[in-house]
């Protein structure tokens, strides 16, 4: 990890502290069963339960963590640059078969009525960085297709 702050909109970081009280949450109350019953021998369901507890509090403890450390090194981000589709931009793009759609590029999903995608999909990555008029390819579900930006502009919603 480097040391350079990593900019993050508020909105995701609202929505990553946000998910990492209901990860706390979550791990407090697998510790407090586990606590509860360590003293139990128990069957081998009682085992087998144990160690599912202990395998669930492990993830999120590794959730945890990731999430925490991304919020320490984070800065806030400062709006998009308005001639690169960034972050926070909001980017028009006509595909092949000629039709178009206006989507916002997020760094975290928050409830939005705004089509988002977010920065590590595969359209997120391959609009970041370019401006009106490039165009740009990525993997859809479908397979690989093509996409070429019309419009750029800050994220309203």
């Amino acid at each position: 990890m480097t040391s350079e702050a990593v900019p993050i909109s508020d909105d995701a970081r609202q929505a990553l502290e946000q998910e990492l009280a209901v990860l706390r949450e979550e791990r407090d109350a697998i510790a407090a069963t586990v606590r509860e019953h360590a003293t139990d021998v128990g069957d081998y369901a009682d085992r087998a339960d144990e160690l599912r507890r202990a395998t669930e509090s492990e993830r999120l403890d590794a959730r945890i963590d990731d999430l925490t450390a991304r919020l320490r090194g984070a800065e806030t981000a400062g709006p998009p640059d308005p001639d690169r589709a960034g972050v926070g931009s909001s980017v028009t793009v006509e595909f092949p078969d000629g039709s178009r759609e206006t989507v916002d590029i997020v760094e975290v999903v928050v409830p939005s009525d705004a089509p988002l995608v977010t920065s590590d999909s595969p359209l997120g990555k391959a609009l970041l960085g370019r401006r009106v008029g490039d165009r740009v390819a990525y993997s859809a579900p479908d397979g690989d297709t093509t996409a070429r930006i019309v419009a750029l502009g800050a994220r309203t919603s």
